[in-house]
């Protein structure tokens, strides 16, 4: 044993500094990725939160017999829901694009559900403003089934 402050183990600074390197390195490579991750995982929370306010209105018009709307408004990136509950894209997640419905003013398009069930079929686009990965939430006009895909449309 050998006394205190006189131990020479130890590591040198050109050992610390390739530590460092190494870590800087690993740091380079893996935080862009997880970055894009959080990014996806946003557009898909997004889409997610569409067709659970889509299935909230399709049920509440089955439940309490009356004609539902949701609004989508593509220049506010946002969409209206039950009772006029507003809400707003997160800012890197864009409406890129909606298919059926109904145009109800400049630019808006309403999607209505009716007390059986059935609502205007069609469907939104949601995507990443720097052309990542996108989902499409779509509805069935027969049915009224609210389903989530992977991709443009499908």
């Amino acid at each position: 044993m050998s006394p205190v402050g006189k131990d020479r183990r130890g590591f040198s600074l050109l050992e610390l500094l390739a530590v460092l390197l190494l870590i800087s390195l690993v740091s380079l490579i893996v935080l862009p990725a997880v970055d894009r991750g959080l990014r996806e995982r946003e557009i898909k929370q997004s889409a997610l939160a569409l067709a659970a306010a889509a299935r909230e209105l399709r049920s509440k018009a089955v439940h309490e017999n009356s004609l539902q709307r949701l609004i989508f408004n593509p220049q506010e990136n946002s969409y209206e829901s039950w009772r006029g509950r507003k809400i707003f894209l997160p800012p890197d997640v864009i409406i890129a694009a909606i298919e059926g419905g109904e145009p109800i003013e400049e630019g808006l398009r309403q999607f209505l559900f009716f007390p059986n069930g059935s609502l205007f079929g069609g469907g939104v686009g949601i995507s990443g403003r720097e052309g990542s990965r996108a989902y499409f939430v779509r509805f069935d006009p027969i049915t009224g089934r609210v389903a989530v895909l992977q991709g443009n449309r499908q």
